[in-house]
Order: structure tokens, then sequence, then C-alpha cells
């Protein structure tokens, strides 16, 4: 992403093009989509907030119905009407119509990655968006790591999950764990499996900084089939989902009849 907001929403705009016209149905974007990663700084000396809905929407509303599809706008550094900031994704419908926001539940505090110095954490809960022909629900980035996230928004009725995503290496600390990006994958690929879901992980690429991100934006399926997968260049990575292969899965494997609730009071206990 390039300094210049309008300059990236052009750039968008021109990718969902692109992807309407290799017969997309939803087209969604990467997480800060508008802007540089400027939480790779503790201090960014620019205001990149905006309102919402906003000059942002107002644009993808419009290729929403001019194309015919649905757009799930990765996220945008949102001011609120009350002045907090969030980090906010929005979905329209192929009519044109914003159907709702969600706001970052998960928010991290990291070298390179200091988004508590810039975001509010999320305070509109998981919340499922129906298209008429699939229910989708939206995660940013650190909330891949939460499965509480995904299980809650497959209960509501999510067929499809997304998550927008700006994660990569920092160049100056050392990676003890292991490969962050086989693990990055594979919690979301195991949310996919465990909820019957499809799974869109929409990754920024490029440096920033100190970060490179890698991309691999990927599409899996309701049991965990990578059906199409990105680079580390920017492009489009499209995909055939059935979701009728993850009802299929889902009585099959039977996960949610055989779930346990009131054995799983220890998850929302605020002790430690």
């Amino acid at each position: 992403m390039s300094e210049s907001p309008d300059e990236n929403l052009e750039r968008a705009v021109a990718l969902i093009r692109q992807a309407a016209a290799r017969k997309a149905q939803i087209v969604a974007l990467p997480e800060l989509f508008r802007t540089p990663y400027f939480c790779v700084e503790e201090r960014c000396p620019r205001d990149y907030t905006e309102p919402l809905p906003g000059d942002v929407t107002s644009v993808l509303c419009s290729e929403a119905k001019s194309l015919g599809i649905a757009i799930v706008a990765g996220s945008v550094y949102e001011r609120s009407a009350e002045g907090k900031k969030f980090n906010t994704s929005f979905v329209v419908s192929p009519s044109g119509e914003l159907l709702g926001t969600y706001r970052k539940v998960h928010i991290p505090h990291d070298p390179a990655f200091f988004e508590m110095n810039y975001f509010e954490p999320g305070d509109l809960g998981f919340k499922v968006f129906d298209l008429g022909f699939a229910k989708v629900g939206v995660l940013i980035c650190y909330d891949q790591w939460f499965p509480e996230a995904a299980r809650a928004l497959a209960l509501a009725g999510a067929d499809i999950i997304f998550y927008p995503t700006a994660i990569g290496r920092v160049t100056e600390l050392p990676c003890f764990e292991g490969d962050w990006q086989h693990a990055w994958q594979s919690v979301q690929v195991g949310h996919a499996v465990a909820n019957n879901v499809v799974v869109c992980a929409i990754n920024r690429v490029g440096t920033e900084g100190s970060s490179t991100f890698w991309g691999g934006s990927f599409i899996c399926n309701g049991f965990g089939q990578i059906l199409a997968r990105g680079t580390e260049t920017a492009g489009l990575v499209v995909a055939d989902v059935d979701l009728g292969h993850s009802r299929y899965s889902r009585e099959g494997w039977r996960f949610f009849e055989s779930r346990r609730p009131n054995q799983y009071v220890s998850l929302v206990s605020e002790k430690d």
C-alpha cells in the first residue's frame, strides 16, 4: 500500500473489477487496505482515521451495485462519532447496501505491531451478514488465533469466515518458535475443519519499515482442503466453493451436535 489512501482505494477498485470479470460473487480485501501498515511505528505522525459510513463506503457500495457482487472491505482505520478509533471491516451486498461493520476484537501489541497505541478493542461483537446466497462473518488478523471467535461465528450461522490480515516477518527479531507462516495457515485451516466453514485469509504483501508481509492468501473448504493460494506479490486469489460440502461434513462429523456447553464454563471465566 502507498501513502495515499485514494491511490490505494483506486488500486483496490481495479482489482475488484478484475475479480468480477472472473465471475467472483464475493470479493475481499486485506486489513487496512487504504493505508500503509502504520502500526509498525509506536506513533505515526499522520492521522489516517476516517468515519464510517464515509467516502470509502460510498465508493465500494457503488462498485458492488454496478458489478452485482458482494464486497468484504478488509478493514479501515475508523474514527467513530464519539471519537474512538477502531480497526473496522464492513460488508456490502450485491445490491450495493452497506450491511454493517465489524470492529476487530483482539488487539495485538508487539514490536512492529503496536496496535494498542491506535485501536480500541471492538465493541460490536461477532456478526454474521446474510448475502442471500451465503452467510458470511469477518474476523481481522489477530482474531485468527482465537478459536472462540470462529466458533461464535459458526454457531451464529456463518458459511464463510473472512480473515483480512496484515502479518509477516520482522527483520530484527529472531523467530524462536518456528515457522510463523505455517502456524498462521494451520490455525485458520483448523478453524475451517473444527467448524466446517469455508475460510478465506487475505494477507498483505510487501515490505513496510521493519516488516515484510508474506502474502500467501488462501481459500480452504469446510474440511481444510486448500482450494487456491496466493504468492508474496499482489494479485487475485479466486476459487469456487461448495457450501453443500461444508454442510455434509458438519452433518457427518456431528461436531456441533456433540458439543458439551455445560462443560465449557471456564472458557468465559475472567479468572486466571
